[in-house]
């Protein structure tokens, strides 16, 4: 009965949808604006009723319910609560349930708080918000059924994927996908800015929240994700440059363009067919992500196994949205008013060229991770690795920091080059005494690209603080400090990249119990094999004593197994310092009673995580500093109404 009343939930939500659609066009079309009172309700009802299928899902994984053909497939009666909670999304069908749960919860919050719009604007958004919504409904309801049942229901499930039996199952993929979905309302907003020609700074007052939310989301999705297969796969790498990471990455480097554009239209009413293309880019690169994902068409341990008729749907919603929004786009743009003007020494011109450096690597992004499988089509096979990614997208990386040191050293409107020179004296002065010291004591340890690094680290350091120089701080607006926290979370990350990348040490081993091992100033003992076992695993666990300066701690990397599906994983010992990590991974057996040991040092690689989260701090910071900001200024203004209207 639960799986039925999800499926029904689903059933009337697709043709709540269908309505609102309907509705929007209608009112638009008519020059009917009131029928906005008709499209709200339909919206909020909309993500009602996801949230009613959502938790239908939930509940079924739960209880462990065997008659259902996804519950079997994923899930398993001794698997911890936890696993059978987070595993509803943890595979094709329920994750793509929670997609659309988000977008229907999404659009009942524009339908019930945004009030910035005008109401055609607001309808043609909301609109917007139901035609996507619409092609995902499609695709679960004839393609992908999250609740179907089966006739002969089995004793028990086939199990998780072992690889996803982890905390960060529970946070990763819900943040990437309310980060995704958040871009498909800015899509929605920059899809009725253009329909109803009211491109302008007020649109932008009201989408800059939208993008700010998604964009701290996906910030911290991204980062939660990169930890999480830094530790869980035992490769001893922080960013592989995976399609699939690369399919979370793309979206977050087409948002944070937006985020600056967006702000720069707010604020200053420039950039707006810059702003509105973003919009376009940002989302479409959203649906590539999960077009690679969910097509079939590549090998990833992140990749859902999925049949090419899927992926044919998807590539069809994919050419239907990008499409159709790139048509209007080149239809409505002629009659976008240009914006504010600018020198070309300012702040604006700063951000275009930050806007433009992300979309040049999010192009070679974009082209490393599809020439595979284009040239496959033709019967080639090319693999694209890491160094491509390094060499050719790591130097504009690098440009892209210096300019982000030098926007916030330069004025809006207007700037002076000398003076923006004088002021970017002091970050210049300390990076020079860094490359010195590099140079003097670690040049022959370190490469050309992490020597940079860690130089423009610490001038995008300096520099980012340069907006709180004589300012009285406690006066100092909240979207201020989060500019700044933001800016100095990418310094910190880049710090830890360069760092890792520098002066990472390993060491290949073959260990008996007993044997002493050295490495980078650390003392490793290793004591024993001992045999455990888990809720839904067994494992061999290496007992070992790891040690610098006279004092040890015990430290336990395992190898799994898990009976269903049959999987062994390796679970990596993490001993964590304030100048790093050391990373120790149990291998096999080998002749003699030696076990095969990796273990690497890497210096002040947390500080990569580190960064990421100041960087979402910084994104929430913001937001809540300009939502604070408007909050204010409203009731400032209704208070003079009032007290106008008692005069």
């Amino acid at each position: 009965m639960i799986a039925e009343v999800g499926l029904a939930a689903l059933w009337l939500a697709a043709a709540l949808a269908l309505l609102q659609l309907v509705l929007a066009f209608a009112g638009l079309k008519g020059g009917k604006p009131e029928l906005l009172g008709a499209v709200r309700p339909a919206a909020v009802t909309q993500g009602i009723l996801t949230a009613i299928a959502f938790a239908a899902l939930i509940t079924l994984f739960m209880r462990s319910d065997m008659s259902v053909l996804l519950v079997v497939t994923n899930s398993h009666s001794m698997k911890p609560w936890l696993y059978k909670f987070a595993g509803t999304w943890g595979n094709h069908e329920g994750s793509m349930l929670l997609w659309v749960t988000v977008m229907g919860v999404a659009g009942a919050a524009v339908a019930l708080f945004e009030r910035a719009l005008k109401r055609d604007a607001h309808m043609a958004t909301l609109g917007g918000q139901a035609a996507i919504s619409l092609g995902f409904y499609a695709f679960l309801l004839f393609s992908s059924n999250p609740f179907a049942r089966i006739a002969q229901p089995p004793a028990d499930g086939q199990g998780l994927n072992p690889l996803l039996q982890d905390p960060g199952l529970a946070f990763h993929p819900p943040t990437l996908y309310l980060g995704y979905v958040g871009l498909s309302v800015a899509f929605s907003f920059a899809i009725g800015a253009l329909l109803t020609r009211q491109v302008d700074a007020a649109f932008a007052r009201a989408m800059r929240p939208w993008v700010l939310a998604a964009w701290v989301l996906l910030t911290l999705g991204i980062t939660a994700g990169s930890y999480w297969a830094y530790y869980e796969l035992g490769w001893g790498g922080w960013w592989f440059w995976d399609p699939v990471e690369n399919a979370s990455l793309m979206p977050w480097l087409a948002a944070t363009a937006l985020l600056h554009s967006v702000t720069v239209l707010a604020t200053r009413d420039a950039l707006r067919a810059w702003t509105i293309m973003l919009a376009v880019v940002a989302f479409s690169m959203s649906m590539v992500g999960t077009f690679l994902v969910r097509s079939g068409i590549l090998t990833s341990v992140h990749a859902f196994a999925v049949d090419p008729q899927r992926g044919s749907f998807i590539l069809a919603l994919l050419a239907l949205y990008i499409g159709g929004a790139l048509a209007l786009f080149g239809w409505r743009i002629g009659s976008v008013r240009e914006g504010a003007p600018f020198e070309l020494v300012s702040r604006e011109t700063m951000l275009v060229v930050n806007n433009l450096l992300l979309t040049v690597i999010l192009g070679l992004v974009l082209i490393g991770t599809l020439y595979p499988l284009m040239t496959e089509a033709f019967g080639h096979k090319v693999s694209v690795g890491a160094p491509y990614f390094d060499r050719i997208a790591g130097p504009i990386a690098l440009a892209l920091m210096v300019a982000m040191a030098a926007g916030p050293l330069t004025r809006w409107r207007k700037d002076r080059a000398g003076v923006v020179g004088k002021r970017l004296l002091v970050p210049i002065a300390i990076a020079f005494v860094v490359s010195i010291s590099l140079s003097l004591f670690a040049w022959a340890r370190i490469g050309i690209l992490p020597f940079l690094g860690l130089v423009i680290a610490v001038a995008v350091g300096v520099a980012s603080l340069a907006p709180l120089w004589k300012r009285k701080l406690l006066r100092t607006p909240l979207f201020t400090y989060g500019m700044v926290v933001a800016h100095l979370g990418c310094a910190v990350s880049l710090a830890g990249m360069a760092c890792d990348s520098a002066f990472t040490v390993e060491k290949l081993v073959a260990a008996r119990p007993g044997d002493m091992i050295q490495t980078a100033g650390w003392s490793i003992r290793f004591r024993q094999i001992t045999p455990i076992a888990g809720d839904n695993w067994t494992a061999l666990q290496a007992d070992m004593d790891a040690g610098r300066g006279g004092r040890s701690v015990v430290i336990r990397p395992q190898s799994r197994f898990f009976a269903s599906p049959p999987t062994t994983t390796s679970e990596a010992a993490l001993l964590t310092r304030w100048d790093g990590q050391l990373y120790v991974v149990l291998g096999e057996e080998v002749e003699g009673g030696r076990w095969q040991l990796r273990i690497w040092w890497k210096p002040f690689v947390t500080l990569i995580w580190l960064g990421g989260i100041m960087i979402a701090l910084g994104g929430a910071l913001a937001l809540v500093g300009r939502e604070r900001r408007g909050w204010l200024m409203k009731w400032r203004a209704h208070n003079m109404t009032t007290e106008g209207v008692e005069a």
